[in-house]
């Protein structure tokens, strides 16, 4: 049978690992598709590069352009990353009725729109499993498992490399430099580690989540982002007193009505009970809570050349399959039109630890605070005497702008003398 040929452009970590799996099993993904499945050519910035694997010079090439407009390409995999040229590749891909897989989660989350229409127009394929959770089957199941059933939380750990450097700070009590500088050595982290400490790329993942989970559109500015470069030894080791741990998590939860739903990414703390509390070193997990189906647990390794090159084999297989019979998968679902309320409207639970003056009154003024706010308290508990006198307070769930308008009155009070710790807590209700 007439193989389906395909254009990879990008031969780095992930792209490289993609035509060593393309070599080796290539009689099982013939088998698998059936027809065989080509590569007509690699797009590459320079041809001279040393690469961890072995290409046919005569299938280099630095014209990504003209690779992806060839006429007798079937299929194009891009897996370079950023936001353009990859954008202007894919659409131009698409719009010839060539399909397309990526791994952009970055440009997914800021101009998926873009890639969906033009996918539409050209009537090709758009997969992109590697995106989120590396070789963890995760998208696919929102995307056409769960289509029969209502969505209402997706909760988890979605970027390896602020996993493995809070796991260390946890187990070993190690200062967040010192565990960012081992996840360097281990190749977990980036030279510039920017997008993953920061979480940027926890965010553009979890806006992935959100419109597939909500069938909307999810901006990426529109996603609530926090980092974890202000989290110390000290903040990790006071939620491990406590029997807690503390993750970067991305949330997306629908709200009480259905109308609206909120998508943020910010460090929590999470009892060590809770299944995510034992997610370690790079590896991801996430929940999805569904009406009919419950809760479901999606666990594995979320990043590296071979975990993500085995979600891109799996895409390909999908759509070789889909190229020759003559069909499409499924398209962007966003019927449903939901908007995104803002962090404010979001309802969450505070950890606060409170150096405090060691007097009388105290934790009345401080209780009066919180009630002014119509923010419960759930547990509280005086520490230390003099000037190490501090209080430690959980709360109820309240909204998160009236948790914000009460902290920063409690750091105006003349018996705070500073705010000590500040932390969310999810998944102990």
């Amino acid at each position: 049978m007439k193989p389906l040929r395909v254009a990879l452009l990008g031969c780095g970590v992930v792209g490289s690992q993609v035509i060593r799996l393309m070599h080796e099993q290539s009689a099982d993904l013939a088998a698998r598709v059936g027809a065989p499945l080509e590569l007509a050519g690699v797009a590459v910035r320079r041809l001279s590069r040393k690469r961890d694997i072995e290409v046919d010079p005569a299938l280099l090439t630095t014209d990504a352009e003209s690779l992806v407009t060839r006429d007798e390409v079937d299929i194009v995999i891009e897996v370079i990353g950023g936001i353009e040229p990859a954008r202007s590749l894919i659409v131009a891909a698409l719009s010839r009725g060539k399909s397309v897989i990526t791994a952009n989660k970055a440009l997914l989350a800021e101009d998926g729109g873009t890639l969906h229409e033009a996918a539409r127009a050209g009537n090709g394929d758009l997969y992109f499993e590697a995106s989120v959770a590396g070789a963890i089957p995760l998208l696919r199941p929102l995307r056409e498992s769960l289509a029969g059933d209502r969505v209402r939380r997706v909760l988890g750990i979605v970027n390896g490399t602020t996993n493995y450097i809070l796991d260390k700070m946890d187990s070993t009590g190690a200062s967040f430099l010192d565990a960012l500088e081992e996840a360097q050595t281990l190749g977990y982290a980036e030279a510039d580690p920017t997008a993953d400490v920061e979480g940027f790329d926890a965010a553009a993942k979890a806006a992935i989540l959100a419109g597939l989970a909500f069938h909307s559109r999810v901006p990426a500015e529109q996603v609530h982002r926090e980092g974890i470069t202000d989290i110390t030894a000290t903040d990790v080791a006071s939620a491990k007193a406590m029997g807690y741990v503390i993750k970067l998590l991305a949330i997306c939860a629908r709200s009480d009505d259905g109308r609206t739903f909120g998508v943020r990414v910010h460090p929590a703390m999470i009892p060590r009970t809770h299944p995510l509390a034992g997610v370690r070193e790079a590896y991801n997990a996430v929940f999805v809570e569904a009406e009919s189906a419950g809760q479901l647990m999606f666990y594995g390794k979320g990043a590296g050349g071979a975990p993500t090159a085995s979600a891109v084999l799996g895409d390909l297989v999908a759509v070789g399959r889909n190229r020759l019979a003559g069909t499409r998968g499924p398209e962007e679902s966003t019927y449903a039109h939901l908007t995104v309320h803002p962090m404010g409207d979001t309802v969450t639970r505070l950890h606060v630890a409170l150096d405090v003056a060691d007097k009388p009154g105290v934790l009345a003024r401080v209780a009066e605070l919180f009630a002014k706010h119509d923010v419960s308290i759930q547990t509280v508990r005086q520490e230390g005497q003099g000037d190490d006198a501090q209080l430690v307070i959980v709360t109820h769930r309240a909204s998160d702008a009236a948790l914000t308008a009460t902290m920063d009155e409690l750091r105006a009070l003349d018996i705070v003398r500073s705010v000590a710790g500040l932390m969310r807590v999810e998944g102990d209700d």
